[in-house]
């Protein structure tokens, strides 16, 4: 019990975790019922059910029927909110939190209204319960045509004012390399973007050497199928990438068949640069503190080690670095006073 207290009350930075994936199943019925959309089920448990994945078109399916509900700058502020309420609860104090912004702007909904609305919810969070966030901007992989669009309003001076601090490129992997997507990410690196897709969960490693090489990837959204070329994983070791791993995701869409068998250990024993995420929290019916439960209990590491990529957390951050050196410092202060209270020393 005192192992879990700890892992509960441990102060935590999460860097994947996608906004519309946050939004729990109470939440997006009652959207549902009030934008007039109808939905495969009609009780939290038809829809927690529906939830059970059979591939990851399943999981896309079921991820843009969410993107669905959400059609104004209200709906936004409220899960925007609600997921910084999450935050506090998992004591998880900065999150640089993916959103999709082409699947919502439309002749009703601007891209000014849309930012706006998830600003105003970040600061309602941050005021109530003193949780930051900041947003990764991303392009559907689906979408190819959207790539300039997005582009644009990650880079406008809007989007950084209101805390846009990367480029995300999500959405199915198969069929949409990394190098369809170069132009758009060359131009917001050239603009002081950082470069931050998703690789290596559905395709292997021809995807993040592809996201390294085209796109400039500071970090790597999943990677976890890294593993698979020894060659990849001393480059990602020797060069310190960083990596987004989200166990339970991986596991829920077939990355993986078992905690027991995830890569996160073979990874975090190569020298990897690791950090450990929910990535779409109400999806996969987990939070933060889940994944370091099951870090440690299913997939073998030593408490060191789940401090060791919890600090990864912060110092691969999007944070000006002295606002990181003083959340590491904080943080491994209070790792060692929670270790004294429940004598884990």
């Amino acid at each position: 019990m005192s192992l879990i207290n700890y892992i509960q009350t441990l102060p935590k930075a999460e860097l994947h975790v996608h906004l519309e994936g946050s939004v729990q199943p109470d939440t997006l019925l009652e959207l549902a019922q009030q934008n007039g959309v109808t939905l495969p089920a009609a009780s939290v448990d038809g829809l927690r059910d529906w939830y059970t994945y059979r591939d990851f078109d399943h999981f896309i399916e079921i991820f843009f029927t969410i993107c669905q509900c959400l059609q104004t700058p209200d709906d936004f502020a409220r899960i925007a909110y609600e997921y910084g309420r999450s935050m506090a609860e998992n004591n998880i104090r900065y999150a640089e939190v993916t959103w999709t912004p082409y699947t919502h702007v439309n002749e009703r909904l601007s891209w000014e209204a849309l930012l706006a609305g998830i600003n105003a919810g970040r600061a309602r969070a941050e005021q109530e319960w003193g949780v930051i966030m900041r947003w990764i901007t991303d392009i559907s992989r689906n979408m190819v045509d959207s790539a300039a669009t997005v582009t644009e309003w990650a880079t406008s001076p809007e989007a950084r004012e209101g805390g846009v601090v990367a480029l995300g490129l999500g959405g199915p992997e198969v069929n949409f390399p990394p190098e369809l997507f170069t132009d758009a990410f060359q131009i917001a690196v050239d603009r002081g973007l950082h470069s931050n897709p998703h690789a290596g969960e559905t395709i292997g490693p021809e995807s993040i050497w592809g996201a390294i090489r085209a796109l400039k990837a500071e970090r790597i959204g999943h990677g976890v199928r890294a593993i698979e070329d020894p060659a990849l994983i001393a480059y990602l070791a020797e060069h310190q990438i960083p990596l987004e791993v989200n166990p339970t995701s991986n596991i829920c869409l077939g990355v993986f068949p078992s905690y027991a068998e995830h890569s996160l250990r073979r990874l975090v024993d190569a020298g990897v640069c690791v950090t450990i995420n929910s990535d779409d929290p109400a999806l996969f019916n987990t939070t933060l503190t889940d994944e370091y439960r099951h870090a440690i209990e299913d997939c073998d590491l030593s408490l060191q080690e789940l401090e060791t990529t919890a600090l990864n957390a912060v110092r691969a951050s999007y944070l000006p670095e002295d606002d990181k050196a003083a959340m590491l410092a904080t943080f491994q202060a209070e790792y060692s006073r929670l270790r004294a209270q429940y004598d884990l020393s």
